[in-house]
């Protein structure tokens, strides 16, 4: 397999990163849209823990991933993604997509729909469109209700199904993250929220974690972190209940909370050195980790 460095500079391969994200807050009702998705308000920010993806014209469409998903490629976000800008643009869209993973899957941390941003992001450049155009915004909400938030990257609040840009805040000046996951396998999103149908949980104040960030309100933003799915990720994987219970009680996290629909729990930290202490200290239960922190941007050109 060829290094990042060599697909960044040979072959006209255009680079990217995507960064993962994590939900400050996190709503969900049990109301359906139209299209029986439900209602979602979501805040995220993008932290700096990032997929390298590389896109180069090809004669067919065609997408690998190191390590590899284990699943055709027709299923991949990325795929999706260049089909749907095909279609909405009556553009060729053979491209080469390989994808260079770091961010773990079914952890809500939104890879596979950061991934698809990317992809955008480089059949837009080689089209010549503007990532700004509304097409491109309703392309990326086909292809997933994350995917939108991943073309910006700054402090967003998403309602509809958590795919409608609602508003954008100021960046939250790199404030240090602790990312721990447990072994196996994830949380589904789809089953996540089928066990929510079952077993509704009311959402927190949205009102407090939008006032806060309006605000530029560091303190007021930690007390406001809430997640009515964190509940759910806990009943249907007991490593992550776990790991939210032991990052709650580690000193110097200010909040810890499920990112999505799980399973990966994060903390914000009250610096970048505990951060890193956390990070090393889950690593002794045999937890993946990652010390990163909050970045201000999404999909960057490398």
């Amino acid at each position: 397999m060829a290094s990042a460095l060599s697909y960044a500079a040979s072959d006209g391969w255009l680079a990217f990163e995507a960064p993962a994200k994590i939900n400050l807050y996190l709503g969900v009702y049990t109301e359906k849209d139209e299209r029986g998705y439900h209602r979602v308000d979501s805040v995220m920010t993008a932290v700096d823990i990032s997929d390298k993806v590389f896109v180069r014209p090809a004669k067919d469409l065609s997408v690998s991933c190191d390590p590899s998903a284990h699943v055709p490629q027709e299923k991949n976000t990325c795929w999706k993604a260049a089909q749907a800008f095909a279609s909405m643009f009556s553009y060729d869209a053979s491209v080469e997509i390989h994808i260079e993973k770091h961010i773990p899957s079914q952890a809500g941390l939104g890879g596979a729909s950061a991934d698809a941003a990317a992809v955008l992001c480089a059949l837009c450049e080689l089209s010549g469109i503007d990532t700004a155009d509304v097409r491109v915004s309703e392309v990326a909400r086909q292809v997933g209700a994350d995917v939108p938030f991943f073309l910006s990257g700054k402090p967003c609040y998403f309602a509809g199904a958590g795919d409608v840009l609602a508003e954008e805040f100021a960046a939250l000046d790199a404030l240090p993250v602790a990312l721990v996951r447990p072994p196996g396998h994830g949380v589904s999103t789809p089953a996540a929220y089928a066990d929510f149908d079952r077993c509704p949980v009311e959402a927190g104040s949205l009102d407090e974690m939008l006032s806060a960030l309006r605000a530029g309100d560091t303190d007021k933003m930690v007390c406001a972190v809430t997640n009515n799915l964190g509940p759910v990720a806990c009943r249907l994987h007991e490593g992550c209940a776990q790991v939210l219970k032991w990052l709650s009680n580690q000193d110097h996290a200010l909040v810890a909370q499920v990112s999505g629909s799980g399973s990966c729990v994060f903390a914000l930290c009250d610096s970048s050195d505990n951060a890193t202490r956390i990070a090393q200290a889950a690593q002794i239960h045999g937890w993946w980790s990652c010390a990163t922190k909050v970045r201000d941007h999404g999909i960057c050109r490398i």
